[in-house]
């Protein structure tokens, strides 16, 4: 008889990362494990023992497809770094001892660089070691900075969010557009790559016209150059929309949230955090133009917003947690799964794996022909390379209007059972 699963997330969560939960569930029950197990939030709660019997929470098709459109972290998530082996072999005699008492044969951990991190440490102890357990690490991440695949699942959903709400900030913009000069400046997430804030180009269209500026990290910014930029496009029209990565930097280096409300507190993995970035620059036009501005900040909706996923990325965050268990199933440890896109028309993809140690703590960014000459809007190979993963829709489960989600408190499904077996 096969052994125990344990699966975990890690990281700042998506709005299908669930369904890579939910694909590892499936997929493990399908192929004769006994149990899977969930960490609550991640490798630090299970070093404090906490976790779950994910068959008391998904018993059904219904809970499984709830489960695939619920946002955030299911289990919950963490911000935490192992130490070096050689610095506390103490952490990992505990994770392997629970590991042990646990029954646990697979260990399949979904999240982003820092938790490619956490893969790598555990495997190589195993090998150190001679342990059993096999370690395979599932891909997640809105920022899609992760090396060797072509994009990451949460990456289309967060894209089609930024794309919509960019369209839909124009819209507000020219409502006020009568005899008044107008600035917005739109702050996306992004700390080093700009994905993200290049999705704000798919909200050009025939009935949008997009947003005027859009800066990158790969790009040293370069905030008199920006402001002219502006006053130039002012003498032209009305309003002047621009979107910028929340980890924009000066040619020193320096990020801009930290001329602002930028935070110098740094997590477990030393990164600072960011916020501030759009109101500074909006503030920065305001005093230099004198022109009536605003900053937007899409903040943690860009991860969340769930009722707005794309179908692809649902489909795909469920394939990648269906292919670590499949991966683990067949003997492999140490490696993470990709997507690899077969053909954009019709889109196509399927799974491979690679070894963790190629991925983690990597960093892939926009590529600079990707970006214009100026450096202040995508090009249009970056929105061809895009619009296949924004693709379809993933209605919610709506009771009494809203959408339903599944969550630990058992209590409460009823309703939801009604209105679905009616």
């Amino acid at each position: 008889m096969k052994g125990n699963v344990l699966v975990g997330q890690s990281g700042g969560p998506t709005a299908v990362i669930n369904s890579s939960l939910a694909g590892v569930f499936k997929t493990a029950m399908d192929r004769g494990f006994n149990k899977v197990y969930g960490m609550r939030y991640g490798i630090q709660g299970f070093l404090d023992e906490q976790y779950v019997d994910l068959s008391k929470y998904v018993k059904n098709e219904l809970d499984l497809e709830l489960l695939k459109r619920t946002p955030s972290a299911f289990l919950g998530t963490c911000r935490y770094k192992l130490p070096a082996i050689h610095e506390d072999k103490e952490v990992y005699e505990k994770i392997f001892h629970l590991l042990d008492k646990m029954d646990i044969e697979v260990l399949i951990y979904i999240g982003g660089n820092d938790s490619m991190d956490t893969i790598q440490k555990l495997s190589d102890y195993a090998i150190l070691t001679g342990a059993k357990q096999r370690f395979i690490g599932c891909p997640k991440t809105i920022d899609n900075d992760l090396a060797l695949t072509d994009h990451t699942p949460g990456y289309g959903s967060a894209a089609k969010y930024i794309g919509t709400s960019t369209k839909e900030v124009i819209r507000d913009c020219l409502g006020f557009s009568y005899k008044k000069k107008n600035v917005t400046v739109i702050e996306v997430m992004g700390r080093n790559a700009g994905w993200l804030t290049g999705a704000t180009a798919l909200s050009k269209a025939e009935d949008c016209d997009g947003p005027d500026l859009i800066y990158l990290p790969e790009i040293p910014f370069d905030i008199e150059k920006f402001s002219k930029k502006v006053e130039t496009l002012l003498k032209k029209k009305d309003i002047v929309v621009a979107a910028v990565s929340e980890g924009i930097k000066n040619k020193e280096g320096k990020y801009i949230c930290e001329f602002s409300a930028g935070s110098s507190t740094k997590d477990a993995f030393g990164h600072i955090q960011m916020t501030g970035t759009a109101a500074y620059l909006a503030n920065y036009i305001h005093e230099k133009l004198g022109c009536k501005t605003r900053s937007v900040e899409f903040s943690t909706l860009q991860r969340s917003a769930s009722h707005l996923a794309s179908r692809i990325d649902i489909n795909e965050a469920f394939m990648v947690g269906g292919a670590a268990i499949k991966a683990a199933d067949e003997g492999l440890s140490g490696m993470m799964v990709v997507i690899d896109r077969l053909s954009d028309d019709p889109y196509q993809s399927t799974t491979g794996v690679y070894d963790v140690h190629r991925i983690a703590n990597g960093e892939k960014v926009v590529p600079r022909e990707w970006i214009n000459k100026d450096g202040d809007y995508v090009t249009d190979e970056f929105v061809s390379y895009l619009k296949p993963l924004i693709q379809g829709d993933y209605t919610p489960m709506m009771v009494d209007g809203l959408p339903r989600h599944l969550t630990m408190n058992t209590k409460g499904y009823k309703d939801l059972y009604k209105v679905f077996n009616e």
